[in-house]
């Protein structure tokens, strides 16, 4: 009976791994909105990166584990709606969309709308859409591209007054939101099966990834979200 117990006690701490990481992307989330507040926008951006790997991490584990569970699901889209939805649009308007008046907040709910839309579908749709693709641009790489363009115009000093940042933020945020809710795929990765064995081009890909991350995050970062947010475009012509 003690064994037994122990072995029912492991498999509902397994199951848990993944919800303490959803906290954890919440956290960051809520750390970003905390940074936001106090007007460093910079740091708000570095807690959107942490939300996404927190975000990669619990996906991974639950696959990997095979703890998936209602609360879960639900707990998930509630985070990422903090950390990729409401606090890459305040900060992408904290930082450059004020300056556009009526525009700039006119950009930033259309991304934050497209963000709730975009997990309310997903929600729905679990189960009947097609596991490999995603259908339409996934809130954290959304709020990774907002996130990775104002880290890579910090990096290289670029000013956001007197300049076209401010119209470029209102692009994106636009782009992004929309293409959240638009019906384009985009490659999930969820049907490569990392239990058993990984593609060896997979495992070039992701070394190659990570030298290039090292070298120049910012640029590397966000370059890789841009080619990644219109990947689904290119599959879907």
């Amino acid at each position: 009976k003690s064994i037994q117990s122990l072995r029912q006690s492991i498999k509902h701490m397994k199951k848990e791994i993944p919800n303490l990481l959803t906290l954890g992307n919440l956290l960051a989330g809520c750390f970003g909105l905390y940074f936001i507040q106090q007007g460093d926008v910079l740091n708000a951006s570095y807690m959107i990166f942490i939300s996404l790997v927190c975000d990669f991490l619990d996906g991974f584990l639950a696959r990997l584990l095979h703890a998936y569970s209602d609360i879960g699901k639900e707990l998930d889209s509630l985070a990422d709606m903090v950390s990729f939805g409401v606090a890459p649009a305040l900060v992408a308007y904290e930082w450059a969309l004020k300056d556009l008046g009526k525009w700039g907040w006119l950009a930033a709910f259309t991304y934050c709308a497209g963000a709730a839309l975009r997990l309310a579908r997903f929600n729905v749709n679990t189960g009947i859409v097609d596991k490999k693709f995603f259908q339409g641009l996934p809130s954290p790489a959304a709020g990774s591209l907002m996130a990775g363009f104002i880290w890579l115009a910090d990096d290289n000093k670029i000013p956001v007054r007197d300049s076209a940042i401010p119209w470029i933020t209102f692009f994106i945020a636009v782009y992004a939101g929309l293409t959240m809710v638009s019906n384009a795929r985009f490659y999930s990765g969820k049907a490569l099966d990392v239990r058993y064995r990984v593609p060896f081009g997979v495992m070039v890909l992701l070394i190659l990834t990570f030298v290039l991350i090292s070298s120049n995050p910012p640029l590397t970062l966000f370059g890789l979200f841009v080619v990644y947010s219109i990947s689904g475009y290119v599959i879907w012509a």
